[in-house]
């Protein structure tokens, strides 16, 4: 069973399932806040009250007040800063979101939780215009070490890698810095010595003027794997290449990883005695089990996963080219290939598919088409009229000439529909796989073409026929600006008096 992971706000009716997750985290001190504690906080800032759930079990949260910065200093005890338990210290009016709470069961550590009740007490953060997030934080290694090493010696041992504070590692590796070490800020905390650190994260959008609030992401943070076909000794082998791939995407925080095409391909080396048709049919035994394992990963790394493709056999027994929108909350989507090419017609026997649709996904909607369908404009078009801001194309192609086609028709849906395209390829040669024996590519990240963007609406690209991964940074705002006021204005100048794009049946309703 595939686990379903939210976030979303603390509600009074989740106190009994709070205590029991706080018990578990804590089961040595057997600390709990109180329920009328939690109605309390949920009463006065409900927004700043997060839970995690998996199949809608509780199993992390983060709790948080906003207080006035210069009210405290950078020299108070945990007392001080919820008012004696009381949170009387909360103010509307502050400049400081202050974290008391962050948890995680012991069963589901290691899956990024944490890291996704940080990043939203951050997006808070900025929405709310306040200046920082800031918490004390135990440092329950350092009771080892409190012969040896002062507190602010050990914090520098742990910047330098000497010590391992997982906690404080964690920390710092989100941005989080040390301003002070704080005496007795948790009385009784005899694992930290008695000590705790004032850690702080600057909100770098912060404005003391009265400016409207960031409402929604805009940096959104592009992984696209360009994959090298090279033999497997199995699905076992094969995914050690690809958690590889998507670990290091996670590793620089990317929101999304795009995987190319048919990347599996290799796997039909096993069934390369058999017909063209029979071995894809063999491979597309695979497709339920890489689902799922992109699944798992989207959720272990904390990012969506764009498949790629993968053959699939439908209802009526015909075989179709589909893939999956795998979010990072454990949820996916299905998207299928609407065109077919000559080729996978004749060798393969694809068939083409019926459903087209935009994917609401927490960076706003995106849209997927495979290869050959980045050829029609139509498509692109439709789901741009969905509200499509990023386009992602997994492609394969085997000679230049058929990267060209695909390369520059993705550029000009770019242009057309005033939205971002991520196009990822395989490279690389599979002598043992009839019908992919050779692979082109050179994956890239390309833009409308207007003074905000670069000159050539090339915003980065791949070496080509290199195995790599390419990392980048798009801005939606601009779409917004360029939607409104660019030198050309694609979707807005439409004539739709004269000409209209319907597919009622294709595109399901929202």
């Amino acid at each position: 069973m595939n686990e379903l992971i939210e976030i979303r706000h603390l509600l009074k009716s989740d106190y009994e399932a709070l205590k029991a997750a706080m018990l578990l985290a804590y089961p040595r001190m057997q600390s709990y806040w109180r329920r009328e504690q939690v109605e309390q906080l949920v009463d006065l800032f409900p927004e700043g009250q997060f839970v995690v759930t998996v199949n809608e079990e509780i199993v992390a949260a983060a709790l948080a007040l906003i207080v006035t910065h210069d009210q405290f200093g950078e020299v108070h005890t945990f007392q001080d800063v919820t008012g004696d338990y009381t949170f009387r210290t909360h103010s509307a009016a502050g400049d400081t979101l202050y974290g008391i709470e962050v948890f995680v069961v012991p069963a589901m550590r290691g899956r990024r939780l944490a890291r996704r009740l940080y990043d939203a007490r951050k997006e808070l953060c900025e929405r709310l215009n306040l200046r920082s997030i800031a918490f004390g934080a135990r440092i329950p290694g350092y009771h080892e070490y409190l012969d040896t090493l002062t507190p602010k010696q050990y914090v520098q041992k742990v910047k330098d890698r000497e010590i391992v504070d997982p906690s404080l590692n964690f920390q710092l590796a989100n941005d989080f810095h040390p301003v002070r070490v704080l005496k007795g800020y948790l009385p009784g905390d005899a694992a930290s010595g008695d000590y705790a650190l004032l850690m702080e994260w600057d909100n770098m959008l912060y404005d003391t003027s009265p400016v409207q609030a960031v409402a929604r992401k805009t940096q959104v943070r592009l992984g696209l794997v360009q994959w090298q076909m090279r033999l497997y000794e199995g699905l076992d082998d094969m995914f050690q290449q690809v958690e590889y791939f998507v670990d290091a995407l996670a590793a620089y925080r990317a929101d999304f990883a795009l995987f190319p095409e048919l990347f599996h391909g290799p796997l039909m080396a096993e069934a390369n005695e058999l017909s063209e048709i029979d071995a894809i049919r063999k491979l597309s035994r695979y497709s339920e089990e890489i689902l799922a394992r992109f699944t798992a990963l989207a959720v272990k790394y904390h990012i969506n996963i764009i498949t790629g493709s993968m053959p699939e056999v439908a209802a009526d027994g015909k075989l179709m080219n589909v893939g999956y929108l795998c979010r990072r909350n454990g949820s996916t989507e299905r998207y299928e290939k609407i065109h077919v090419t000559p080729n996978e017609a004749k060798y393969w026997a694809l068939t083409g598919g019926k459903r087209l649709q935009t994917f609401e996904t927490d960076c706003g909607p995106i849209g997927v088409l495979i290869c050959y369908d980045a050829e029609f404009p139509e498509l692109a078009r439709l789901l741009a009229d969905q509200g499509m801001n990023i386009l992602f194309i997994p492609f394969l192609t085997d000679t230049q000439t058929a990267y060209s086609r695909v390369r520059h028709c993705a550029q000009a849906r770019a242009i057309e529909n005033e939205c971002y395209v991520a196009m990822a390829g395989s490279v690389g040669n599979l002598p043992r796989v009839k019908n992919m024996d050779i692979q082109y590519a050179q994956s890239a990240v390309l833009t409308p073409c207007d003074f905000a963007f670069p000159n050539t609406g090339v915003k980065s690209e791949a070496t080509p026929n290199t195995e790599m991964i390419l990392v980048t940074d798009v801005d939606l705002s601009i779409l917004d600006k360029l939607r409104h006021s660019g030198s050309v204005q694609n979707l807005r100048n439409r004539r739709s008096d004269v000409y209209q794009l319907s597919a009622s049946e294709l595109m399901p309703k929202h």
